[in-house]
């Protein structure tokens, strides 16, 4: 059942896909219309809009982008749509109150290459780190979102690799999804990563970074995502025991599992 997960067109949004179908190390499967994730919303159309809300039955989004990020971009075209309730859950360390300098090297970070030329997995796994270390909070308080809310779940960001594939893992992760799955869907976000940097490039935001980097450097790769995950096993004794340090429950995680497995 580690078939891909289930990709959903969206004319103002790429790297959409629902995450259902994944199978755990328990027997169970991921529930359909449970999870989504996403890249940047801002140019949902009154369409997307609409299969979102009233085909897909989203009703909890979670926006991990900076402070800075939504002051400067605005919080997206689902803001103010009845029934759906937005949660801005930065994982980054906010910059001081009326600040709009945005930190794109940690909202899409990237791996500079050795002397072979190779990508090392340092760079994205050391900030994948520090968004568990600064912002536990803010994880904690997305997989309660996931785990309470009613309706489909959306997470997303700007590119919807890094900080939604942390938050995403995570929460699969917890409730049994076998490891190589996991991976395996964080490295899907690399099928739309051409169109996912072209768009940016025209973004204002993020433009004098995306045209800073080689292409390479955006592309998710299976190691980034095991290193984090072996790092929380060696430090924590896993994904839940990490959550539970910070204040996730015996009912949180109860709630997470039927919420996702049933």
């Amino acid at each position: 059942m580690n078939s891909p997960t289930h990709r959903i067109a969206l004319a103002g949004a790429l790297n959409v896909r629902d995450l259902g179908g994944l199978a755990t190390t328990g027997n169970g499967v991921t529930r359909f219309g449970r999870l989504i994730r996403s890249g940047s919303l801002q140019e949902l159309t009154p369409e997307d809009v609409q299969h979102l809300t009233r085909t897909l039955d989203v009703r909890q989004v979670i926006d991990l982008r900076s402070t800075a990020e939504v002051r400067r971009e605005g919080p997206g075209p689902l803001a103010g749509v009845p029934g759906v309730t937005i949660h801005h859950l930065s994982l980054l360390a906010e910059s001081p109150p009326g600040t709009d300098r945005v930190d794109t090297e940690r909202a899409m970070p990237w791996n500079r290459a050795g002397a072979d030329g190779r990508s090392r997995p340092a760079g994205s796994t050391g900030h994948y780190l520090r968004y568990c270390a600064e912002r536990p909070d803010s994880v904690v308080a997305a997989l309660r979102v996931i785990a309470h809310g009613a309706g489909a779940t959306l997470v997303h960001c700007a590119m919807g690799k890094d900080r939604t594939g942390v938050v995403c893992a995570l929460a699969l992760d917890a409730v049994g999804v076998g490891r190589e799955a996991v991976v395996a869907d964080y490295t899907r976000s690399g099928e739309h990563m051409s169109a996912i940097v072209e768009r940016l490039r025209d973004n204002p935001l993020y433009a004098a970074d995306i045209v800073s980097r080689p292409f390479a450097s955006f592309v998710p790769r299976p190691a980034y995502m095991h290193a984090l995950l072996a790092a929380l096993d060696e430090r924590f004794g896993g994904v839940r025991p990490w959550l539970a340090g910070h204040g996730w429950t015996v009912d949180d995680q109860r709630a997470l599992a039927v919420r996702l497995i049933g």
